[in-house]
């Protein structure tokens, strides 16, 4: 059944209506590392840099869980659209029993990753750094996972409302916190970047804590059965492990790619490091908001899978392009016009900021170049991931990853080219994998009958 392009104004309020607290719920994050790479950017730029090291390699060490687990969204949107909605919250059960599955998994990841820092030719004090980051941040690790599956459920049944008002609730929580115990405020010691991390750290529970509420209000509880959810149900758990671990393997995989090419990006210099934080602070501010309507993709196209209704997939897919791509249009624009103020926003209080300004200005125009591209990516993944379609996208994402991670060590380490070259070799990379996703979604084999009676199968 080919995509015939029809544009319906019910189904772009729709998905306005789910994916607007979306993105300001992902905003929130966004805000969260942006805020807390501000300040340590009034420190200097090596404690800059290490925020951007550590709090990558501390999402590297648990993202797998956190793909797996946002598979919640998909499933509770499945079985709404099936007619089956007892069995939403049995999906947060599962999710939570995998969570505490993962405790053991976990620590050893910490350990292992901890020592990577010194290996990769960073300035011993960023080292230092990076691994104190890193290992706060991963005492919360179990918490982060237990409230990306509860929020993902509230996503796929559609309360997204519910989503944001947790995730804005952590963000006033954490910003203030932050200040004041990065910069020694209210009687609080001076704690750097210590103090960014235990801020992130305590701002993740309450707003966890806070789903919870709303997780076992009445209503919620009546509608759904939560209290006859807390069960292990195998057919379920498999069904969830099944269509999340190649998403949670994806993540980890593009995860670990992208680590790992930062890292050497980074050994380039403080400079080039430095440069590389104030350009993905700015894709990250404006890149995360965007997957707010990429997580609505996926629960209004899991609920139409659910409801074989393809008709309504279609819609779902000419709405969010036109979104999509008109924000693409304004951030390209953006970057470009108004590189050299953006980047001055992170220059410190004093000190040389040349080189880092010219090398960020020349990467703000390759970002500016992607961010169309980063829009048919999520676009056309969350039609896919939504279908089930999760094992083609981990295949197409993971290899076209490490083919440019295996290029950027030939580009830096090799042949020693210079970071310009090794940008642009990146931003190459991301303009693939719009290609080929856009390919996938037009060749429909995502939507074929059989294939989708494997993906609702138990």
């Amino acid at each position: 059944m080919a995509y015939r392009q029809h544009f319906s104004l019910r189904t772009l309020g729709e998905l306005m209506r789910l994916a607007l607290p979306m993105v300001v719920s992902q905003g929130t994050f966004a805000v969260m590392i942006f805020t807390d790479r501000y300040f340590m950017s009034q420190i200097d730029p090596v404690h800059m840099a290490a925020a951007l090291g550590g709090g990558v390699a501390s999402f590297f060490s648990f993202c797998f869980f956190v793909g797996l687990f946002s598979y919640a969204n998909a499933m509770a949107a499945q079985y709404l659209g099936a007619g089956e909605p007892k069995k939403c919250p049995k999906v947060v059960t599962q999710g939570l029993i995998m969570t505490v599955m993962s405790a053991p998994f976990l620590t050893l990841i910490t350990f292992l990753v901890a020592g990577v820092f010194a290996g990769m030719g960073h300035d011993p004090a960023q080292v230092e750094l990076e691994r104190t980051y890193y290992l706060i941040l991963m005492s919360g690790a179990l918490i982060t996972l237990a409230k990306v599956c509860i929020s993902s459920y509230f996503a796929g049944i559609g309360r997204t409302h519910v989503v944001m008002i947790c995730d804005v609730f952590g963000l006033i929580i954490n910003i203030p916190l932050c200040y004041v115990m990065v910069f020694g405020k209210l009687g609080f010691p001076a704690l750097g970047i210590i103090g960014a991390g235990i801020s992130t750290v305590v701002a993740t529970l309450l707003a966890f804590l806070l789903f919870v509420i709303f997780y076992f209000r009445k209503e919620h509880r009546d509608t759904f059965g939560v209290s006859q959810s807390f069960s292990l149900e195998t057919r379920i758990l498999r069904r969830f492990w099944r269509l999340g671990f190649p998403s949670g393997l994806e993540l980890f995989l593009n995860v670990a790619a992208f680590n790992l090419f930062l890292l050497m990006f980074q050994s380039y210099g403080v400079a080039e490091a430095a440069a590389a934080a104030i350009v993905f602070n700015w894709d990250i501010l404006s890149f995360v908001p965007m997957i707010g309507l990429h997580v609505g993709i996926i629960s209004m196209i899991g609920r139409f899978v659910g409801a074989r209704d393809m008709a309504r997939t279609n819609e779902v897919m000419t709405a969010a392009f036109a979104v999509a791509l008109a924000y693409g249009v304004f951030l390209a624009t953006t970057y470009i016009v108004f590189r050299f103020p953006l980047v001055e926003v992170f220059a410190p209080p004093s000190g040389d900021f040349s080189a880092i300004r010219n090398l960020s200005a020349f990467m703000m125009i390759g970002l500016s170049s992607y961010v169309l591209a980063d829009a048919i990516i999520l676009v056309s993944g969350g039609v896919l991931r939504g279908a089930g379609d999760t094992r083609w996208l981990m295949v197409a994402s993971v290899t076209l990853h490490w083919a440019m991670l295996v290029a950027q060590f030939f580009i830096i380490r090799v042949f020693g080219f210079s970071p310009k070259v090794s940008w642009l070799a990146f931003v190459v990379m991301i303009l693939a994998i719009a290609v080929v996703y856009a390919w996938r979604l037009k060749s429909g084999r995502w939507r074929d009958p059989e294939a989708l009676e494997r993906v609702m199968a138990e």
